[in-house]
């Protein structure tokens, strides 16, 4: 990356607070040119809790006081109850997070040194939150950058995929356990921060309880899913995500739903911004988001608007891998999404387990159906198998997806997919003589039954190269009994067939000459979903059965008038100190003398300072996924996180604990809170809460 130390506009760093009608105060960083008074600038802001003060001080100034350089107001905003802003937080999202983001909007509009126009920026949480306070309509609010977001918060979140609970909603909500435990900072709120600290403490609560009372898309969840009315937003939009992220799917959702001047991107990145993005190649986001911003909050033509609506990265074939530094591929574009130059192909399932072109099976069909009326014997026949498949996975398919979202921290990608084929029904196409490339969402039919109420299908959608090795390009999940509706799912009736389509993630992918396309079957994925109340057997169907993907020819001549994105660039970093290095750790371990299995996940930030506030932070995380084998109630999760802050004599630590467990008929959940100053004890809360599955 290319660290920029020249601007156009001499820049000044302030801590301040925004002071709401309520009488809260929220603590926000700005960062502004330095004559903005006498020549008022355009504010960029980002709402976060994930403290601007320590844990993203780093990443802000190397973005914020780049935009400032370049005539902006960067402005870091701490949600109410996190970092040295007042109150407590108690979920995601809250209509008071929204309200009070309305009030932030409002501020800003009055500053001298403020235009009055601003842009919302945001990865994650900020992404989200941007979306959802555009669709509030707030006048002064002209334009947002939504990284790493969703429109769906039931449907395409951290919880639920394909109506199954995910294993990423238990990780999330400890990593927010976590974050809620943390105390302001005394330097800037002074004695009242141990006041502060106790009341997020006893107040914040254990948000996975009350995500787990909601298994099902109610209004829980229709609240603040900007899908429910696209309409609602009325500014322009830039949606960005990675194919190694959970929320690529959102980018085409949004151009596709959306009226308003908008553009989508997406990278091969996992869960980063894309001038930081890894796996690589990374851009020069910075200088792009400045032409959007010009565009919209400066009414300057750059040229951005004329470009088309979506530049995504088509990735070659590569082996498998848990962590890219690189993926290979080249940037193509479309005009529109949806787009006129995605076609869609069919490929039939047979019971041979083969994977045959519609139009290859259709020439089947009709030779045999040649072959009938010269009176040949049925053996003779060439018409597609009708033989019914089952499949019961063990638990251990699953154990090499990776995370749902790639945050690139332990090496959380998909590793080779041969170890989960074998607990799997498998499909597949001959080698391919041309090379072969899809953009867009695969989709799966699939003709089945079941022998349980409640069922789960993982479909993954595989790369097999010449020497065997199997890359994971997208999947998909679908909790059966959400077949027709999330919000009013229903049970199986076993042994009844139904027809059910399961939509795999988005994904923009070149299969080569000499590969074939594999898809993969299993009725669990342990633990990047959470398992079924009971084994369940499943009946494929394969004559009524396909695969679907969206097939897009390469335009050579288009692709390479693209314009090239520029290298990454940033303002220089804050001083920081290594005082004990990371580590990290992602392993398999299997007892073969007690029959269990464990994915153990072990990412040890380490100690660092940030040496312009004199502080030191510390920060480890442990989590395990356990199955004892053949026994759905065994399976559990575990989390444990460690955080420490330290200046001086002044040293506070927090210790978070979270176990779910699960049998047929209830979740069980159980977890511990304490606190320390230095090696004092001064909190201590302890949570034990049964929850009712509901077709989960």
């Amino acid at each position: 990356m290319r660290i920029v130390t020249q601007y156009s506009r001499e820049v000044f760093e302030e801590e301040t607070w925004i002071r709401l009608a309520d009488g809260t105060c929220l603590a926000a960083r700005i960062w502004r040119p330095v004559d903005a008074d006498s020549d008022p600038v355009p504010a960029i802001f980002e709402y976060l809790p994930y403290r601007k003060r320590d844990l993203t001080a780093e990443r802000d100034i190397q973005t914020y006081y780049y935009w400032a350089g370049h005539g902006y107001a960067g402005v870091r905003v701490d949600i109410r109850g996190s970092g040295e802003s007042d109150g407590v937080l108690t979920d995601e999202y809250l209509q008071q997070e929204l309200d009070d983001g309305l009030e932030i909007l409002a501020w800003l509009e009055r500053q001298p040194w403020c235009t009055g126009d601003v842009g919302m920026v945001g990865i994650s949480w900020g992404g989200f939150n941007g979306l959802q306070i555009a669709a509030l309509r707030p006048p002064q609010l002209k334009a947002v950058i939504t990284l790493c977001s969703t429109d769906d918060r039931f449907a395409d979140d951290v919880h639920h995929m394909g109506g199954c609970l995910l294993g990423d909603n238990l990780s999330w909500a400890s990593t927010m356990f976590d974050g809620n435990t943390c105390p302001p900072d005394p330097a800037l709120v002074g004695e009242r921060w141990r006041e502060m600290w106790h009341q997020r403490l006893d107040g914040s609560g254990l948000w996975l309880a009350t995500w787990l009372e909601h298994q099902r898309r109610d209004d829980y969840w229709r609240h603040a899913s900007v899908c429910e009315d696209f309409a609602a937003i009325q500014c322009p939009v830039y949606a960005i995500s990675g194919w190694a992220d959970g929320y690529c799917n959102a980018v085409f959702r949004l151009l596709a739903g959306l009226s308003v001047p908008r553009k989508g991107l997406v990278g091969p990145w996992a869960h980063k911004y894309p001038h930081l993005g890894v796996p690589g190649p990374a851009i020069g986001f910075l200088q792009d988001s400045l032409r959007w911003w010009d565009k919209w909050l400066k009414d300057k033509e750059t040229g951005i608007m004329d470009e088309p609506m979506l530049r995504v990265w088509m990735q070659e074939s590569t082996p498998p891998s848990a962590r890219y530094e690189q993926r290979p591929g080249r940037w193509i574009a479309e005009p529109c999404w949806p787009s006129p130059n995605i076609v869609e192909s069919s490929f039939r399932l047979t019971a041979g387990h083969d994977l045959l072109p519609e139009q290859e099976l259709h020439a089947q069909e009709l030779y045999a159906q040649e072959l009938s009326s010269q009176e040949l014997s049925s053996q003779e026949q060439h018409s597609p198998d009708e033989t019914p498949l089952t499949i019961r996975s063990p638990l251990s398919v699953g154990l090499y997806a990776g995370k749902w979202c790639s945050y690139n921290a332990p090496p959380d990608l998909p590793h080779d997919q041969r170890d989960e084929d074998g607990g799997s029904l498998i499909f597949q196409t001959s080698r391919l003589e041309s090379p072969l490339e899809i953009c867009g969402q695969p989709v799966v039919e699939l003709e089945i039954s079941a022998d349980q109420p409640v069922a789960m299908l993982a479909l993954r959608l595989i790369d097999v190269a010449a020497d065997d090795k199997a890359t994971r390009v997208s999947y998909g999940l679908l909790n059966l009994t959400h077949r027709d509706s999330n919000e009013n799912p229903e049970p199986l009736e076993p042994g009844r067939r139904y027809r059910v389509r399961v939509m795999l993630k988005h994904i923009a992918q070149q299969f080569p000459v000499g590969h074939a396309i594999r898809v993969s079957l299993s009725t669990s994925y342990w633990p990047l979903a959470w398992p079924a109340p009971q084994p369940a057997r499943i009946t494929v169907y394969p004559a009524t059965s396909r695969l679907i993907l969206p097939m897009r020819a390469p335009r050579p001549e288009e692709e390479a008038a693209l314009p090239a994105f520029a290298e990454p660039e940033a303002a220089p970093p804050i001083v920081k100190t290594l005082i004990q290095p990371t580590q990290e750790h992602w392993r398999v371990i299997r007892d073969l003398a007690h029959d269990t299995t464990t994915l153990e996940v072990i990412n040890d930030e380490g100690t660092y300072r940030l040496d312009d506030i004199d502080m030191e932070i510390s920060a480890r995380v442990i989590e395990r996924y356990r199955y004892a084998y053949g026994s759905y109630d065994s399976v559990s999760g575990w989390t444990e996180w460690e955080r420490s802050f330290r200046r001086g004599d002044w040293q506070v630590s927090t210790l978070t604990r979270t176990l779910l467990t699960s049998d047929a008929d209830n979740f069980r959940l159980r977890a511990t809170l304490d606190a320390y100053e230095g090696d004092t004890r001064v909190f201590a809360k302890s949570w034990d809460k049964t929850i009712p599955r509901d077709l989960v």
